[in-house]
């Protein structure tokens, strides 16, 4: 699943067959913390696999105090495992970030972009209807400087992804520059989403109300064209 984003990214509960990724009316990605069962050893035990421990915990940790912040000590004993597990599932760290991202939206919102029930206009805002504190994908980028990281190449694909689908349904609502469109909407939904995490406070209504005067300009010129 932003954002996009943005990123990324829930649609509200009120919008019937959206669910992102997760059953609607729930957090795309970040959770917002471990469970009961993940909690002590016992419970451990009795809840996930390793491996899905291991990324629970990663994607607690990495949201809450950031990668760099992170250390393989603290993601072994919040997910209950030995080094040893944590390196028969992850070669590194750096292999461990990138998947995380991978889980985080990999069909890039088919919730939001795939909707059927929607016209290609709604598609396109309804991409703002989202709750996320800051995009992982963006937040992976800036802490980690090198540009060929797994991590970075995965938030980079992505990014370019996302505006792909943005320029795609922009071109189904008749737009007159469906790729320009589509950049302006990614731009102002990661905009949005950084924006949101500065100031602790929340930006995604105002980009919203920008995405809709967008949106409508580029329809109403792509409308207004003479066809030869």
């Amino acid at each position: 699943m932003l954002c996009t984003p943005i990123c990324v990214l829930n649609v509200r509960a009120g919008h019937a067959g959206s669910k992102l990724c997760t059953p609607i009316g729930t957090r795309l990605g970040y959770s917002g913390g471990v469970t009961e069962l993940e909690k002590g050893p016992q419970g451990l035990r009795r809840g996930r696999g390793a491996r899905e421990r291991i990324l629970a915990a990663a994607q607690q940790l990495f949201r809450d105090q950031g990668i760099n912040g992170t250390g393989m000590d603290q993601l072994c004993a919040v997910a209950g495992v030995s080094k040893r597990t944590l390196y028969q599932h992850f070669a590194g760290k750096d292999e461990l970030i990138a998947e995380h991202l991978r889980r985080f939206d990999p069909d890039i919102l088919p919730e939001v972009f795939d909707r059927t029930d929607l016209e290609p206009r709604e598609r396109l805002l309804a991409a703002f209807d989202v709750h996320s504190p800051l995009c992982p994908f963006i937040a992976a980028a800036v802490e980690l400087p090198d540009a060929g990281h797994p991590a970075r190449v995965l938030a980079r694909d992505y990014k370019l992804a996302f505006a792909a689908r943005f320029t795609a349904t922009a071109r189904e609502a008749g737009a007159t520059n469906p790729e320009q469109l589509g950049e302006q909407l990614a731009l102002l939904l990661d905009g949005a989403s950084a924006r949101s995490r500065v100031l602790d406070t929340e930006a995604l209504a105002t980009a919203a109300a920008i995405a809709a005067v967008l949106v409508d300009n580029a329809i109403r010129a792509g409308h207004g064209r003479v066809t030869k």
